[in-house]
């Protein structure tokens, strides 16, 4: 199993990062093929809205550091998004990011990538109420169910607010770990 994960936070080490890291370690010891891409260490640019990936050519047309990234993902039987939850929604890297897959649409915008894919979204707050923030990921799963991804899963800790809080939560890691065996299969 191929699994790339995107990390969207500005931070190395923070919680969202801290808790996808937990699922891919897990995954890894299933034998999953793992890469990890860091956005905030990356040098991309927003969709231009130019539509050239309708009407020239499958891909994004930007050359830039996240063009191998959409290809990754393309290529991945499994993606990991990973986000804190930055003013109510995904950080701006992984939003940034996620409006270039905008690529991933033909023209009438069935889906390029092949079938059977699987997501899962990391997400982590600072706010210690499960019901704030909520909506993030139900809003991000309509988009996974267009692109093919079957099914998505949603990993997410809260009351997480200094870098790698997230360590200390034993049942979210636990969670992460739980669930990429599950993904992974058997070793």
């Amino acid at each position: 199993m191929k699994i790339v994960a995107v990390l969207g936070s500005p931070r190395p080490q923070g919680n969202s990062s801290t808790l996808a890291r937990a699922f891919l370690k897990a995954a890894g010891e299933r034998g999953a093929e793992v890469t990890e891409y860091l956005l905030n260490q990356m040098n991309f640019q927003g969709c231009q809205g130019c539509g050239a990936c309708k009407t020239k050519r499958e891909t994004c047309i930007l050359e830039d550091d996240l063009a191998p990234v959409l290809q990754s993902v393309r290529d991945a039987d499994l993606l990991v998004l990973a986000s804190p939850v930055y003013f109510g929604d995904l950080s701006g890297q992984l939003k940034c990011f996620f409006d270039r897959t905008y690529s991933y649409f033909n023209p009438d915008f069935s889906c390029r990538m092949p079938p059977g894919k699987q997501v899962v979204m990391v997400l982590t707050q600072a706010n210690p109420d499960e019901t704030e923030f909520a909506d993030i990921f139900p809003r991000y799963e309509r988009w996974f169910k267009w692109y093919g991804f079957a099914p998505a899963h949603l990993l997410r800790a809260v009351g997480v607010r200094e870098p790698g809080e997230v360590a200390s939560q034993t049942a979210a890691l636990n969670s992460a770990a739980s669930l990429a065996r599950k993904l992974a299969g058997k070793p």
